[in-house]
């Protein structure tokens, strides 16, 4: 999951640009390679993650979940209701825990929160970066 192409510095200056912004931009698919790579080098400094996603569909939301947690390199739960209009999902890649919910937010995209057991490691949010990043 780390990459010998980038360093922390520029890995936080590649995803800060998503960082407080209530929905992510939409990206051109040649830079998605380069947030992808800052993205999980990132997370490869931390000791877990967890996923917030907020979209307009249960499927968008369901689709964006599976993507991040296959590359994150965890397994996506396959259980989660399907509900009309906007939701909201978080997964927690420490215990695996997941839910969906109905969201009256108007914030679109992924919360990355990199956890760390210790100081040194990541701790760190990201996002709200894409829901395609990973697509």
């Amino acid at each position: 999951m780390s990459s010998k192409n980038i360093t922390i510095q520029e890995a936080k200056k590649i995803l800060n640009k998503f960082n407080c912004v209530d929905i992510a931009p939409a990206i051109k698919q040649s830079e998605k390679s380069i947030i992808r790579e800052a993205l999980l080098f990132f997370a490869s400094l931390s000791d877990y993650q967890i996923l917030g996603i907020c979209a307009d569909t249960a499927q968008e939301g369901m689709l964006a979940m599976k993507t991040y947690s296959l590359a994150l390199g965890y397994e996506p739960p396959n259980n989660l209701p399907v509900i009309e209009g906007p939701v909201y999902i978080k997964l927690n890649g420490k215990n695996g825990l997941c839910y969906l919910d109905s969201y009256s937010g108007h914030h679109r995209g992924v919360l990355v929160s990199c956890q760390s057991y210790s100081k040194e490691g990541i701790n760190e949010l990201c996002g709200h970066l894409p829901l395609d990043l990973f697509v």
